[in-house]
């Protein structure tokens, strides 16, 4: 694989037949991280926070109000009333309120492919992807599914060229993550709301999923040298930290009303006193407890290490070569956590450059790559969401906050290979008859093209069987 198929496809997204080739590979992808657009078109018409918090807020609400006038029927007695059908209207109001937040998260993923098949800046794109599903949560729950693609939109883009640090604060105070992982009911045993709980007999409060992830999943890694008593009081100083005005929790008497699905500091929710964590002491009061540690864990020396195995593993193969982890982690810790800083030293490392594919890609890379091949700039109806789910990743749903798997072994199944030669008849019918799939091989796979794929798609049929076979051959599954 030559250097301008290696920085189109394994560094970018996959090339697109209407644009030119870069001359200089790497002078090409150090030149997008003063191009990117964080809010490119494309994601300009997605709906707001506003909007999705607004219908969630009706649902969680016509809820509790049926409950409570059923409630109210059954205590008088009302013989007529409740022989009657249960509040028909409400429950259709609820129905077309869970239509409205699927349909967000329809147009959050319409958005989020077109600004990939279109972006000029597909490595920075694809960065965002990776910090994505690093930090990921999974709409496979109501709350969670219009909230899912904003935490992208609002936490990941803005921050995948700047510290580490701030992303991570970004996305651990945004709603989507803070409501994924229970922490926005968690309650500090001794702090003024935790005392009130345990009066009513109710001594249940503490939520450690987002303390756990972070430390695990987010930060220092498996192996980063935390314990379960470092997760425990990182559970504590979280406390306290919730979301505003969409959720009906134990909690929610507590919290500020700082407009709904924002991120809201319940000062009588938070556990008091001063933490142990990581071999390092906190004593700060409050929300700034939690962001003492965030910073520190931002710099620590594991997480350079486990960020830089990501990464590497990610450029450079599902076995990420010792050399270069070694020269990211030395260029995250010199610089603090800048990723720019990072993003240059995976451009230098001779090990994301070897001719041999590296990778092989995954649905949404697969599909990605194939619209761009194709020329596409809109999503056709009848893809986008539903191709993502035919083909087994679809967008914001990894089912586990570790997110998808980044390795051949997860996608190269007997089962997964048949998806994709399914689904690429859909891709590929949409071309019009006079379109050239050998010219078309020869842009997207600039000196990559094997005889025997040449070969194949000269003797197609027709163009869109020739497309077909392009988009399913070894060249093309691998970057």
């Amino acid at each position: 694989m030559a250097a301008p198929a290696i920085a189109l496809n394994r560094f970018g997204l996959g090339a697109r037949p209407d644009e030119p080739l870069a001359g200089d590979p790497k002078r090409w992808l150090l030149g997008q991280l003063g191009r990117f657009e964080p809010r490119p078109a494309a994601l300009r018409s997605v709906p707001s926070r506003a909007e999705v918090a607004a219908d969630l807020t009706g649902y969680m609400t016509a809820g509790r109000m049926g409950r409570r006038k059923g409630a109210r029927m059954q205590a008088d007695g009302a013989q007529q009333a409740a022989a009657q059908p249960a509040m028909p209207s409400r429950k259709e109001a609820r129905q077309e309120l869970v239509r409205d937040i699927h349909g967000q998260y329809r147009l959050m993923n319409s958005a989020r492919l077109v600004s990939a098949m279109t972006t000029t800046t597909p490595f920075v794109e694809r960065l965002v992807h990776f910090w994505a599903n690093h930090f990921a949560v999974s709409a496979d729950r109501l709350p969670t599914v219009g909230l899912a693609g904003l935490l992208e939109f609002e936490a990941i883009r803005p921050n995948v060229l700047g510290r580490f640090g701030d992303m991570l604060l970004a996305v651990e105070q945004h709603p989507a993550m803070l409501i994924y992982l229970d922490q926005a009911q968690s309650i500090g045993p001794n702090s003024q709301a935790g005392q009130r709980a345990r009066q009513r007999g109710n001594n249940r409060g503490l939520n450690e999923n987002l303390a756990r992830e972070i430390l695990e999943l987010h930060t220092l890694g498996v192996n980063g040298g935390y314990t379960q008593a470092d997760v425990t009081e990182f559970a504590r100083a979280l406390t306290g930290w919730t979301v505003s005005g969409v959720q009906r929790t134990r909690v929610s008497r507590y919290v500020r009303d700082a407009g709904p699905g924002s991120y809201s500091f319940a000062d009588a929710v938070h556990e008091p006193g001063a933490r142990r964590i990581v071999g390092r002491s906190y004593a700060q009061p409050g929300e700034q407890q939690a962001r003492a540690i965030l910073s520190d864990l931002a710099t620590h020396p594991s997480t350079a290490r486990f960020l830089a195995t990501k990464l590497t593993r990610h450029f450079a193969g599902d076995e990420p070569p010792p050399a270069m982890v070694d020269r990211l982690a030395r260029a995250y810790l010199s610089s603090g956590g800048d990723l720019p800083t990072v993003y240059r030293a995976i451009i230098d490392s001779p090990e994301a450059w070897a001719e041999r594919p590296a990778k092989f890609k995954t649905p949404w890379e697969w599909t990605v790559s194939s619209m761009r091949a194709l020329g596409e700039r809109q999503v056709r109806p009848g893809l986008g969401s539903q191709l993502l789910k035919q083909l087994g990743q679809p967008t914001w749903q990894p089912g586990s906050p570790a997110g998808w798997a980044d390795t051949a072994a997860s996608w190269t199944g007997p089962d997964a290979m048949l998806r994709r030669v399914d689904a690429v008849q859909r891709l590929a019918s949409g071309a019009g008859s006079q379109v050239d799939p050998r010219a078309i091989a020869e842009r997207v796979l600039p000196g990559v093209l094997s005889a025997a794929t040449r070969t194949a798609i000269e003797r197609a049929e027709s163009p869109q069987q020739g497309l077909a076979l392009l988009l399913v051959s070894p060249e093309f599954m691998r970057r």
